[in-house]
């Protein structure tokens, strides 16, 4: 079923509209006869086809409450959040404000009037059973926002659904200091980049494939309460990722790996793709390469325009 049929007549409200996947989330629903409503911290002006915007600190409940209340959304994507993996004390307030206390809050309200669905995006850094340590302010605060979830669901029924996402990647990632856009950014400016070890395993996902996952996940059916993967299944090092961006860019430069320290606490962890495919009906479509070969191009164009920009 095609997404215009999925949401018709529907409201769906985007938390972290403005962020990365926000925006490539947004793009797919306006296909949709559905009613788009999208908020951010900032302003962002409403224009054509774009979702109707909100601006709004959903770390405050009133805030909260009364953008739900007022646009009532049968739909709510939840990927508001400070994306921050640093391991320093300076992160524990934000990450608590902006990754536990909006969903926190974001649950209360709609369970207060009802919706049909909430999607809360959870994170490949969240312990699991077995490893019950937290990595990071980040890892604990997207960890207690999913406990929060579940917790919702057996006490009120809240149909919330916890879609973990993976390492995501692909164009326009606004966090220019994150590995992937870091390295081709350097290469296009014909510098080395300096590295980890590059050793750790990472599943990595394309930003498309995300995308049509959260689709699934507002619409599959008896999975609320529930955690659903969006990973590609697949583990690849930091270091064999990062030499085929060399490839792909043709660079005659040597990526500088041990330059820089590995943080401590990095987790190693894959998608139950088998679990999501059985769930969702959904599977990453997307390989390494050509996803990578797709965010280099988008790069690629995005400098030549800041050059004839700046000319």
């Amino acid at each position: 079923m095609k997404i215009v049929d999925i949401f018709s007549g529907q409201k769906i409200l985007v938390t972290g509209g403005s962020g990365f996947i926000g925006p490539h989330l947004c793009r797919a629903l306006s296909n949709s006869d559905a009613e788009i409503h999208a908020v951010s911290r900032k302003v962002v002006p409403t224009s054509g086809k774009s979702p109707r915007w909100w601006s709004g600190d959903l770390s405050e409940i009133n805030t909260a409450r009364s953008l739900v209340q007022t646009i009532r959304p049968d739909v709510i994507f939840h990927l508001a959040g400070y994306a921050v993996g640093g391991r320093d004390l300076s992160l524990i307030l934000p990450t608590l404000s902006s990754n536990l206390m909006t969903t926190v809050n974001l649950l209360t309200a709609a369970t207060e009037i009802g919706c049909r669905r909430i999607v809360v995006a959870g994170s490949l850094e969240e312990p699991t059973p077995e490893d019950l340590v937290p990595s990071s302010p980040y890892a604990v605060s997207k960890w207690a926002g999913s406990a929060y979830a579940r917790m919702f669901f057996q006490l009120y029924k809240t149909p919330v659904v916890i879609a973990r996402i993976f390492m995501t990647y692909g164009p326009a990632e606004p966090n220019l200091n994150k590995i992937i856009p870091y390295v081709i950014r350097s290469l296009l400016r014909g510098e080395s980049p300096k590295l980890g070890s590059g050793k750790r395993e990472v599943d990595w996902i394309y930003v498309q494939d995300v995308v049509e996952g959260l689709i699934r996940a507002a619409e599959a059916e008896n999975i609320e309460g529930g955690t659903v993967d969006l990973g590609s299944g697949e583990l690849v090092p930091i270091r064999k990722m990062v030499e085929k961006l060399f490839e792909i860019l043709g660079a005659d430069l040597k990526p500088v790996f041990g330059t820089l320290p590995d943080r401590p606490l990095e987790q190693i962890r894959v998608a139950d793709i088998e679990g999501s495919r059985a769930r969702l009906g959904w599977r990453p479509q997307t390989s390494l390469e050509k996803g990578l070969e797709r965010t280099v191009d988008w790069y690629k164009n995005q400098m030549e325009k800041d050059r004839a920009d700046e000319s």
